[in-house]
């Protein structure tokens, strides 16, 4: 593949305007309304190459305009006089995740409010019968996860042979979930002739492998350089003891002034676990992560926008297309094993030219992990001094937690037993007893305190 034509998009096209840059009156109404008026560096070297109908490679971390940079372009090719109009879809965008997803399609309906276009969600996790009913309806644009989407053609409920325009948006994301073989059979389902845009926030050997096989003659863009964290992203690390983790991150919720919180755990039972400490210590938190729900991750992230949460626990695939803004902390509770996930975990905050604060907390088993991403990065990961961690306050309609006192079992079941008429403990378990969940010997509470911290 050529890789001519690259361009590290700069400071330089900040003096642009929307109406520069050729896009028609309805979508610049559009983009008005939602309060931009000046394009990002992606969004002003993207969309007149997407308008002069050219391939595109993009190197655009999240954060950073990319959806508004192919989708307001495409709205207006594909509204533009004289376009045929099927019944069949013209574009399709392919995603790693329903959040993202989401995002995209709203974007969609957002920037093309004032012109004649329809767009399809699909995914996974909720019902397949009304993305048929809107399929047979017809559609313009459909925006899907790679999954779902092959589990309608296999149904036959969409015909994929009307596409024109694809576009692989956090293409890296997808590779690293495993889509690889979705994607290619994908590919073999759509018309030869056709526009393709890739986005990625990383490059690799199997991203430049799948460009150089979908792409032809393509504009490259990179607006930062390759691999590179969001530079209005601050950055700090805790070394901490894994034990002390939960406790640290207590104290920075409830002594800072995020309002807001986006914590990143590497399991789902690891983000269940954390939320319910979080809750104990008072913080209104909720886990999102791929077991849950549909319904349940909306809730949770309409939550956490809302307002009514403080801390959202996530994982690494559902937090990707999490687009929250003014996010003013993320914490990675625990390092990830690909370095390159840390860059994505980042870019949650920093977003539109906002500025944020990226938090880790390094446990002696992770300072492995966390010399390979400051390898990635380039530079070293400023380490921050531990705070004097304080405890939480008692919660509210809660009794104050008793000092835990050691209970003979023995006594115990034979004190059951005179109280059923028998003489001795019942099932003939003499043996141990439970402790009072949370006390645990020589263990803490978790903290509440003074601190602040960063789904992706």
């Amino acid at each position: 593949m050529d890789w001519h034509g690259s361009l590290q998009a700069g400071e330089e096209n900040h003096c642009m305007s929307f109406q520069s840059l050729g896009l028609k009156p309805e979508l610049l109404r559009a983009v008005t309304e939602h309060g931009y008026t000046i394009p990002t560096p992606v969004q002003a070297r993207a969309i007149p190459e997407v308008l002069a109908g050219r391939d595109l490679l993009a190197g655009a971390q999240t954060g950073t305009g990319k959806t508004a940079g192919f989708t307001l372009p495409i709205l207006q090719l594909i509204t533009a006089p004289g376009v045929e109009r099927p019944r069949n879809p013209r574009v399709l965008v392919l995603v790693p995740t329903r959040e993202l997803a989401a995002q995209v399609a709203d974007s969609v309906k957002t920037y093309g409010k004032y012109v004649p276009v329809s767009v399809t969600c699909i995914f996974g996790g909720v019902g397949f019968n009304p993305q048929a009913d809107s399929l047979r309806r017809g559609t313009d644009i459909v925006v899907a996860t790679p999954g779902r989407l092959l589990d309608h053609v296999q149904q036959r409920t969409i015909d994929l042979g009307r596409i024109g325009i694809l576009v692989l948006d956090e293409a890296d994301r997808m590779l690293d979930m495993g889509f690889i073989r979705d994607i290619r059979r994908i590919l073999k389902l759509l018309p030869p002739k056709r526009q393709n845009l890739m986005f990625s926030a990383t490059y690799s050997d199997d991203i430049r492998e799948l460009a150089s096989g979908l792409l032809h003659d393509p504009v490259t863009i990179e607006v930062a350089r390759r691999n590179a964290p969001i530079e209005l992203v601050t950055q700090h690390a805790f070394e901490v003891r894994k034990d002390d983790k939960r406790r640290l991150l207590s104290h920075l919720i409830r002594n800072s002034d995020w309002g807001q919180v986006l914590v990143f755990t590497r399991t789902k039972h690891g983000a269940n676990r954390l939320t319910k400490q979080l809750e104990d210590d008072g913080i209104n938190a909720s886990a999102i992560h791929g077991n849950k729900s549909q319904s349940a991750r909306t809730k949770a992230l309409a939550d956490f926008k809302g307002g009514r949460i403080t801390a959202l626990v996530a994982t690494e695939v559902a937090a990707r297309g999490l687009d929250i803004n003014q996010l003013p902390c993320v914490v990675n509770y625990e390092l990830p094993n690909v370095p390159e996930d840390y860059v994505h975990r980042i870019g949650r905050t920093g977003r539109a030219g906002s500025t944020g604060v990226a938090l880790s907390l390094v446990a002696a088993e992770e300072r492995g992990l966390l010399k390979d991403i400051e390898r990635l990065l380039g530079r070293p990961i400023q380490r921050a001094q531990l705070p004097a961690i304080s405890e939480p306050p008692v919660r509210p309609n809660r009794p104050a937690a008793r000092e835990e006192r050691y209970v003979d079992p023995r006594a115990v079941a034979q004190r059951n037993g005179r109280q059923r008429g028998e003489g001795g403990p019942r099932n003939g378990n003499s043996n141990g007893y439970n402790q009072r969940r949370g006390g645990h010997p020589g263990g803490y509470s978790s903290g509440r305190s003074s601190g602040r911290s960063q789904r992706g």
